[in-house]
């Protein structure tokens, strides 16, 4: 897709393969990157596997994008915001096998997919915003919303709070963890039972189920279009 981001056709699923330094960053090339993947997934009307690199699958936003100014802040969360909700309402099934830390924005992935697969470990998983001085955004609310308990949701939006990959399951970011040797293994196995669903039931009933909260999210984004996005140090 490009320098950033890779994908791989097999049969029944793609393989979509952020890769970007150590901190496996998202920036405006990366998530450009997932949207040409997901756009040649959805062509080749195939499941989508999303993973990352060894040890880390996204510590979240690039920190030089979002410290440079507001402006260039809410340029990139907004582009972010706009991803969670495309895959949110992907017709395919996306699983993310999640192959080591995920922060912030690599979290909020794991929450906008539909099946989390992690890799046993003491690996970070978790929503830092408020932790690093970044007011949580709207839309990012509402992804978590969607997704977390409201005990979690408290403990992870208000408290910024840090989970295990055995935590995470029960936070709501993870489904299952694997040891790291079984995680693509793994990966591909759900995907392939995936694959068996009937395309046009899955991706009606998924629209259906997640309405009330794809219309809460693009509202969220709407909202902190006014709104202003930085993190204070």
């Amino acid at each position: 897709m490009n320098e950033f981001v890779t994908y791989q056709s097999e049969e029944k699923y793609a393989v979509i393969t952020i890769v970007n330094g150590k901190a496996n960053a998202i920036n405006h090339k990366v998530i450009e990157g997932l949207n040409r993947g997901l756009d040649t997934a959805e062509e080749e009307n195939k499941v989508v596997i999303l993973t990352g690199q060894n040890g880390i699958f996204s510590a979240g936003f690039d920190l030089k994008v979002m410290t440079k100014s507001p402006e260039s802040a809410k340029e990139l969360v907004t582009k972010g915001s706009e991803l969670s909700l495309r895959m949110l309402s992907f017709p395919q099934p996306i699983i993310i096998a999640c192959s080591g830390h995920a922060i912030a924005k690599g979290a909020f992935l794991l929450l906008s997919s539909d099946y989390r697969i992690g890799v046993e470990g003491d690996f970070k998983i978790g929503l830092n915003e408020v932790m690093i001085g970044m007011t949580m955004h709207h839309a990012g609310i509402a992804i978590a919303k969607s997704r977390l308990s409201e005990v979690y949701l408290n403990r992870s939006v208000n408290n910024a709070e840090i989970f295990n990959s055995k935590q995470a399951i029960a936070a709501g970011f993870l489904d299952q963890i694997v040891p790291e040797s079984q995680l693509m293994e793994t990966a591909v196995k759900v995907a392939e039972m995936s694959s068996k669903l009937n395309k046009k039931a899955h991706a009606a009933t998924k629209l259906k189920v997640r309405k009330p909260h794809l219309d809460t999210l693009k509202k969220a984004i709407e909202l902190d279009l006014l709104s202003e996005i930085s993190i204070d140090s």
